[in-house]
């Protein structure tokens, strides 16, 4: 039972399950704040303007029939029947209403969740280079030690920097080295195991010289 609490606490306090219990607790409040900024400020500005273009005063009311069913409106004080009015739970029909009102909810969130992407990258690279200018002055234990077996002493920067420069140029140059060994060596090995592409390609070279 130990055991299993332990493996718990360390699942919970994981970086990424904070971030995503994070995640889930602000998307739900954008999402009310999306829900808000569409039902109470967009669709009462696109209901004017459907009203004044259709005549409808509502995306409720932006219906396509395909097949129309009728019924009777009857006059709950007298019963006596007053009308006829489209019975949609038994008609079948296109509802371009809802179908707008779940495009503009998309653009909604996509916007709303571009944004919160785009401030939390902004601040994660402003957060990367503090802690780069931080850690940049500092030196590591193994730098440390290193710099001891050498006889160098830490407070002496320009001996710490000459070091790490003279040491930062022999890794460069030892990469370079590997990297035109590694090239040599696969030059030769094609050279002894000739691809069909270089046969031809020598062929081509020497008919060109006849």
């Amino acid at each position: 039972m130990k055991k299993f609490f332990e493996e718990f606490k360390k699942f919970i306090t994981r970086g990424n399950v904070v971030d995503m219990a994070v995640g889930v607790i602000v998307g739900g409040a954008f999402t009310a704040i999306v829900n808000g900024l569409s039902n109470n400020i967009l669709k009462p500005i696109i209901n004017f303007v459907l009203f004044k273009i259709l005549g409808k005063d509502s995306l409720s009311e932006i219906y396509t029939f395909l097949h129309k069913q009728m019924k009777d409106v009857v006059d709950e004080a007298t019963g006596a029947v007053i009308g006829t009015e489209v019975d949609l739970a038994q008609s079948i029909y296109i509802d371009w209403g809802a179908f707008i009102n779940a495009v503009i909810n998309f653009f909604l969130i996509a916007i709303v969740l571009f944004i919160i992407v785009k401030i939390f990258n902004k601040f994660r690279e402003e957060r990367n280079e503090l802690a780069g200018k931080i850690s940049k002055g500092k030196l590591t234990k193994a730098q440390k030690k290193e710099l001891k077996a050498a006889g160098i002493k830490i407070r002496d920067k320009a001996a710490v920097d000459a070091y790490f420069a003279q040491k930062k140029l022999a890794e460069e140059q030892k990469a370079a080295e590997e990297k035109a060994a590694a090239e040599a060596a696969a030059k030769a090995e094609r050279e002894a195991n000739p691809t069909t592409e270089d046969l031809l390609k020598l062929i081509l070279a020497e008919l060109k010289k006849d």
